[in-house]
């Protein structure tokens, strides 16, 4: 029964010292002197921001892109005990040494040095020559700009390394298809493509572009599988429902999980709040939460609230009136109404609040039990410190005479009857019974004698092909300094429809029990006391945050070092990352010219090619011969095309579509698909044209003196990849091979 034992155990491990090779130089190229500079770089300055955030657990939003990147370089601060006390607010800035620079910069050069044994592998799988594979990856080893990208607290490298991860487990599956179908490795390669996806995607929303092109490529091959008599029915929808569990379900959740990790970590109030609505803002620890705890969770008649509108924009801002009244007539010599100012305030104050009264009553207290306000009843809203009723008539806006004035009613015995009666209408209601409820229900006033639309915006509803009626709307514009600059609130004569402007929030709610003025103005200054929960789910706050990520724009400025699409292609361009204040030691985004180069041509020659064996196929003419190893070498032709240059074309075209600023980083998952083409396109060169011996002899010297170039440069422009040695002015001007280049120089 032990008879095993009588044999040792004998364990055998194939190590690809290639691999081990190539690893181990790109860790030292990436993690050599990674601490220099002890200074902010570039973009650092940017997301060292949210690392320090990440370690003081406040809450943040960054229009860029999903959370996972800055996550993993919070990871990176968080190992280095990083308490992120720092002040990111210059390039150039010298680190505390309370900053753990090295530790912060980690995870980007590993993903940066990791991308090297990456990218021989997937020219293995491509089934290229281990040559092939070896230049490809000694071509990622030798290229500036990574190097550059992958030394700094960027997410460019680790965006990259996801994206050849990504490629590379699909290829390992691929290859394994016909033959172990549904084994352990099928499966873990089917399952890491996913998971890489879903890290590219999380990184930063490029990776995108490099999951749909897996996913088509999937689908193609899906498609292939479709037509093989030797799969049955049962067998195809297995594979159908693995790769759709693989490549799609996991991916999303995961991405979900993503946010879950960034929500649960982000709990307390910070500056970023604002853009969030009121019952996102109420769920973090203090700020909003510190203000509305404990407040009644339904709104009833008497309930003395604060309305807030839901679009915030062009900032957020509160319904607010004061004593002060319009003027009788303009600048413009344009009459109004000379009623009280009703405007929206962008900071909380007590004249904020109203009371929601019952039309058909004269209290402004809530009764015994509370009524509750529901879907469709009607309400009286009361100014809370000046009594007067919110009102809208047909007089012209102060600032915007095609809209009409909103005001609180004063009765001056003229025929100007007051038109205050306001229907609640719960947009977000599961019935039409629903109750009015503090932060969560989200409603729109819609006004009884005219069917106006009570309306905050920053801009106006340009569809006017319904029924005009007056809304009530922000207009963005401030008001001069009768009404101390405050924003315009007017009530516009615009068609019917729905738009998150229109829509308002109860944000600070309490039961009015003061009958009495001066009581009331007593409570309105008090804190609520009253204990009710308004937590919102994970996925309530997921999809807020998610639209805010997607629609939250910030203004796009010229950049110094900003750049156009077709600027990348000839690297017409380079970013300065850092200049050391008296050596002139300086750290350059700038690209391998002769690879650069290298590449360019490999695309243009890889189409060439490909167009020409098309047409000569058409006509049955097979540069690469008929048969069984040749047709298989066509179909690995036409796979690396697909992935090289489709990876190419995925990760730089969407660009020339884009309204953003762009920058020359943005380029580099382009170019290392590129970059992986060129090996290929010069394998394919030695073997099928050049066929006598004495071609191939000449076009090895070609490639050996071509690799040598690449090397020289790479040793010319480390000075400025590295930042050291510094140069003098003499050298750093002999770097400037374009004009177009800034290289900077020191002034004596």
């Amino acid at each position: 029964m032990l008879g095993f034992l009588k044999k040792p155990v004998v364990v055998t491990v194939e190590i690809n010292m290639n691999l081990v090779a190539l690893t181990v130089m790109g860790l030292i190229s990436r993690l050599w002197g990674l601490s220099y500079p002890r200074a902010v770089v570039f973009d650092e300055v940017y997301y060292g921001q949210f690392v320090s955030l990440y370690m003081k657990r406040i809450f943040f939003v960054d229009d860029s892109g999903p959370p996972l990147g800055h996550m993993l370089l919070a990871l990176g601060g968080y190992l280095g005990g990083f308490d992120g006390n720092f002040l990111w607010n210059r390039i150039g800035a010298e680190y505390g040494m309370n900053v753990p620079v090295w530790s912060l910069r980690l995870l980007p050069a590993l993903a940066g040095a990791l991308c090297v044994p990456l990218a021989y592998q997937i020219l293995v799988e491509l089934q290229f020559s281990h040559c092939a594979a070896l230049g490809a990856a000694l071509l990622i080893l030798l290229e500036n700009s990574l190097i550059t990208q992958s030394r700094f607290m960027l997410l460019e490298s680790i965006l990259i390394f996801f994206i050849l991860l990504a490629v590379l487990s699909y290829l390992k599956f691929y290859n394994l298809q016909r033959h172990r179908s549904f084994s352990g490795s099928w499966w873990f390669w089917l399952l890491l493509t996913g998971v890489a996806c879903s890290c590219a995607v999380g990184v930063k929303y490029m990776g995108l572009f490099t999951y749909m092109l897996l996913l088509a490529t999937a689908g193609l091959h899906f498609w292939h599988m479709i037509g093989d008599q030797h799969l049955s029915n049962v067998s195809l929808m297995c594979h159908f429902l693995a790769r759709g569990l693989a490549l799609i379900i996991i991916p999303v959740a995961m991405y979900l999980s993503f946010f879950y990790v960034h929500l649960t970590l982000l709990y307390r109030s910070g500056p970023h709040d604002q853009i969030m609505t009121s019952a996102f803002q109420a769920s973090l620890e203090g700020g909003l939460a510190r203000i509305t705890q404990g407040q009644p969770l339904e709104v009833a008649y008497g309930s003395q609230i604060t309305l807030r509108n839901v679009l915030g924009k062009p900032m957020q801002c509160w319904l607010h009136s004061h004593t002060n009244t319009y003027p009788i007539r303009y600048e413009n010599g344009r009459g109004s109404s000379h009623q009280q100012q009703v405007t929206c305030y962008p900071f909380k104050d007590v004249n904020n609040w109203w009371i929601v009264k019952d039309p058909g009553m004269q209290q402004l207290v809530v009764s015994n039990p509370p009524r509750p306000v529901r879907h469709g009843h009607i309400v009286q809203l009361v100014h809370g410190i000046t009594t007067r009723y919110l009102n809208t008539h047909d007089v012209a806006a102060p600032l915007s005479p095609h809209s009409q004035e909103v005001s609180c009613y004063i009765d001056y015995n003229i025929s100007m009857p007051a038109q205050n009666l306001w229907r609640v209408e719960i947009v977000n209601r599961e019935s039409d019974t629903d109750v009015w409820k503090t932060i969560l229900s989200e409603v729109r006033f819609v006004h009884v004698n005219t069917s106006a639309v009570l309306k905050a915006s920053g801009f106006l509803c340009q569809d006017q092909k319904f029924t005009v009626a007056s809304r009530f709307q922000l207009s963005g514009a401030s008001l001069p300094e009768w009404g101390y600059r405050q924003l315009e609130v007017v009530g516009e004569k615009l068609s019917k429809g729905y738009h998150q402007s229109m829509v308002w929030n109860v944000e600070e709610h309490r039961y009015g029990k003061s009958q009495e003025q001066k009581e009331r103005e007593v409570e309105l200054h008090s804190p609520t006391q009253m204990d009710i929960s308004k937590n919102l789910s994970f996925m309530a706050k997921f999809t807020e945050l998610q639209w805010k990520i997607l629609t939250l724009k910030n203004e796009d400025t010229e950049h110094k070092y900003s750049s156009s699409a077709l600027d990348w292609i000839t690297m017409d361009t380079n970013i300065a990352y850092w200049l050391h204040p008296t050596s002139g030691a300086q750290i350059h985004l700038l690209g391998n010219v002769v690879t650069w180069a290298s590449a360019n041509v490999a695309a243009l020659v890889y189409v060439f090619l490909s167009l020409w064996y098309l047409i000569r196929r058409r006509r049955k003419i097979y540069d690469i011969p008929k048969g069984l190893i040749p047709l298989y070498v066509w179909q690995l032709w036409v796979s690396a095309g697909g992935i090289c240059v489709g990876g190419w074309a995925v990760n730089y075209l969407p660009f020339f579509l884009m309204e953003k600023t762009l920058f020359l980083y943005h380029y580099l998952p382009a170019l290392t698909f590129q970059i992986l083409l060129i090996p290929i396109v010069l394998q394919h060169l030695g073997d099928h044209l050049c066929r006598s011996l004495l071609l191939k002899s000449m076009f090895s010297a070609l490639i050996v003196a071509w690799f040598s170039s690449v090397y020289l440069v790479y040793r010319t422009f480390s000075p400025v990849t590295y930042g050291e040695p510094s140069l003098s002015a003499t050298e750093l001007k002999d770097l400037r091979w374009k004009d177009s280049w800034n290289i900077l120089l020191q002034k004596q």
